[in-house]
């Protein structure tokens, strides 16, 4: 058996979006999956997920061939057909609802199953050009990035290789070890040389572990936690003045706002000792080269993007941006200057078709008429990326309006997910080695394209050759259909001005890496008067602004546990799970061992729980059935719950998010997966 090294680009929902190195055993067949070493970020590194990719691209249950549904809804009864039946019935099923009730009853759904520009976006050029409702991507970033945007107005910041300068290391609401492991090489790379780690966390994950000092805030209460650090910072002399009136919007105002928000205040919100608030804020203040990264964790709550602002204030205060190995970051998003005009069709936008949040995807199968936004109900859904039966909040209601006969839904999907087994038709997709794709990422700044490696599996097709055989039979003429999808990258990368397909994949990528002064806004930030706002216009940021506090504190709207719901559940992600990708792999589940709840050690005892007893967790939207696991590092009022386990995988087959609530977050939406107040019971 002969075998080669093809550079590709890991396609998944993560910030690292590695380059990759694949052992091409066949023109059907792959071996192991290396990080690229030629791309400094990656350095040769891959996780653990990605390493065994062929146990996924070769799993015996990858779907196929196009099935139509021959069962009840959620059976996962299903005949095979071929490709022009499953098209055809699928434009005559959407021509209809169409016909009868107008384009925005169709609803194209999709997320991030691929990070890659074409087939994650694609799905767009036929939304707009078919005026079907558009869709608001509300899972991941549309609290954490108005959070950040309010202060520095845009999402750049320094090379995180730029830690191994640094003289302190503040992980903040990221489980580097488990969810981005090259962030955490580099970070241990400035310990060897001698920096103190600080991990902000509301558990001790595999990253606080390793760290000097672990806070662990209770969930959704950072903003009070970044005040008092800010209010010991001012009050003790770290705060750079200079800096402060070159650089920021009010700082004179902003510190008497935070005399009042002392480390005893904060204690009392937090559940972290005044001390050791005071403690961290002195060592961050101690010197300029303190280098913040930070996470969406601390933003999955109705508070989110607040407290995501009162963090990145900290770099402002004591002027850390000023040095290498100083600063924050939250995502090199804006560095990738990409014209997508042909990829998502934005020629043909008609701004009067509603956009619908994909979060409150239950409230809208189940008839809404506010998240419906007062238009005609969703009759028919598109879904290619994504598993929303898992993965969306209220996954209960998720599941009633799935299983609404008068709702037509097609899946484009690897597996028989959840989403799937609703399905009336479902197409077998291609994987990320078998087509072709454009890639950008927010962990670093290397635009990448990944070609195709190996033949296509079955009778799979990638998600842009579906939706070009189906523009076809909806009478939709977007000439991006008439492409193929290099023809798209290529056409894309010219339109940008950067290099060619080939030459980005000769070269593993093209460095978008802005000089220093850019990236630590020496230049000024990225607002309309260049400071850096700790006095934000939310209005300007989303449409739910109107409540929001003038400045950085503990804004107190979350769900806060009660008499009846004693405590706050998160679900983080876990290490060999990605979202619900890899849940279908023997080894990710074997490490996963099964859906656990970590419950801190005392409240165990107290319970009189040793661990893998089960408990019942719950609330008003439902209850779920799993195995306790005794834990230091938490508050005794705080659960968590590790991964997206899918529902067959709980004791009564309800999983994790039918606790977790739709509504959304301020000011811009957004799911609030670790806002959750809820009982455990023993006596199941």
């Amino acid at each position: 058996m002969c075998s080669e090294i093809v550079k590709s680009v890991c396609p998944h929902d993560c910030p690292s979006v590695c380059a990759l190195e694949v052992q091409k055993l066949s023109t059907s067949q792959i071996g192991k999956v290396n990080g690229s070493r030629e791309n400094p970020f990656t350095n040769g590194l891959v996780c653990g997920k990605v390493a065994r990719y062929a146990e996924r691209l070769h799993h015996p249950d990858r779907l196929l061939y196009p099935m139509k549904r021959v069962g009840k809804k959620g059976e996962g009864k299903f005949a095979r057909i071929t490709w022009d039946e499953a098209l055809d019935e699928i434009a005559e099923r959407l021509l209809t609802v169409e016909k009868a009730l107008g384009s925005e009853a169709i609803w194209p759904f999709f997320y991030a199953g691929t990070m890659g520009h074409v087939m994650r976006d694609g799905i767009k050029r036929l939304t707009h050009e078919k005026r079907y409702s558009k869709m608001q991507g509300t899972y991941c970033v549309a609290l954490s990035s108005p959070g950040w945007n309010a202060g520095v107005g845009t999402q750049r910041g320094p090379n995180v290789l730029e830690m191994e300068k640094s003289d302190v290391i503040v992980i903040w609401g990221l489980n580097a070890v488990s969810s981005q492991i090259h962030l955490m090489t580099h970070a241990l790379k400035g310990v060897k040389n001698g920096a103190k780690l600080i991990v902000v966390d509301p558990y001790k994950n595999k990253t606080a572990e390793k760290a000097h000092l672990h806070l662990a805030p209770r969930p959704g209460t950072d903003g009070a936690l970044a005040c008092a650090v800010m209010h010991v910072l001012f009050k003790e002399g770290f705060a750079d003045r200079d800096y402060l009136a070159e650089y920021t919007d009010v700082p004179t105002e902003f510190e008497e706002h935070l005399k009042s928000k002392t480390p005893e205040w904060a204690e009392e919100i937090t559940g972290i000792p005044a001390h050791t608030i005071e403690a961290f804020a002195r060592l961050y203040g101690s010197t300029k080269k303190s280098f913040l990264r930070i996470g969406h964790g601390m933003t999955r709550s109705r508070n989110g993007a607040h407290n995501m602002h009162a963090v990145t204030c900290l770099p402002a205060v004591t002027g850390a941006w000023r040095v290498e190995g100083g600063g924050a970051l939250y995502s090199q998003g804006n560095l990738a200057s990409l014209d997508k005009t042909l990829i998502e069709g934005r020629d043909v936008i008609d701004e009067s078709v509603r956009t619908l949040d994909q979060s409150r995807i239950g409230e809208i199968l189940c008839g809404s008429k506010e998240a419906l936004k007062n238009g005609p109900p969703v009759k028919a859904l598109f879904i290619q990326n994504t598993n929303p039966l898992s993965v969306a909040p209220d996954s209960e209601a998720v599941r009633k309006g799935f299983a609404r006969e008068d709702l037509f839904t097609c899946v484009h999907e690897q597996f028989m997910t959840e989403t799937a087994q609703y399905a009336d038709i479902v197409l077998p997709a291609t994987m990320f080695l078998e087509h072709d794709d454009l890639y950008t990422a927010s962990g670093h700044g290397t635009l990448q394209v990944g070609k195709k490696v190996i033949e296509t599996t079955g009778e799979c097709k990638s998600n842009h050759e579906v939706l070009s055989l189906l523009a076809k039979r909806l009478g939709a003429t977007h000439e991006g259909f008439e492409k193929t999808a290099l023809e798209l990258i290529e056409e894309t990368l010219k339109a940008s001005g950067y290099p060619t397909a080939n030459e980005l994949v000769n070269k593993t990528g093209e460095d978008l890496y802005v000089d220093f002064d850019e990236a630590h806004f020496i230049n000024g930030f990225g607002t309309a008067d260049k400071k850096f706002h700790f006095k934000p216009d939310w209005s300007a940021l989303g449409p739910n602004a109107k409540d929001m506090p003038v400045f950085p504190d503990h804004w107190d709207v979350i769900d806060e546990k009660t008499v009846e719901r004693p405590f706050r559940l998160i679900t983080p992600p876990s290490q060999n799970f990605l979202n619900s990708s890899f849940t279908e792999t023997r080894t990710s589940r074997l490490k996963e061992r099964c859906p656990e709840v970590l419950v801190n050690n005392r409240i165990m005892r107290k319970l009189g729980l040793s661990d893998g007893d089960l408990v019942r967790i719950g609330n008003d939207r439902a209850s779920v059935v799993l195995n306790a696991v005794g834990v230091n590092g938490q508050h005794e009022d705080t659960l968590v719950v590790e991964g997206i386990w899918p529902s067959s995988s709980f004791v009564e087959g309800r999983g994790i998010n039918s606790l977790t609530s739709s509504q959304p977050g301020y000011p811009n939406n957004g799911a609030v997966y670790h806002d959750t107040s809820v009982w455990m019971k023993v006596d199941l």
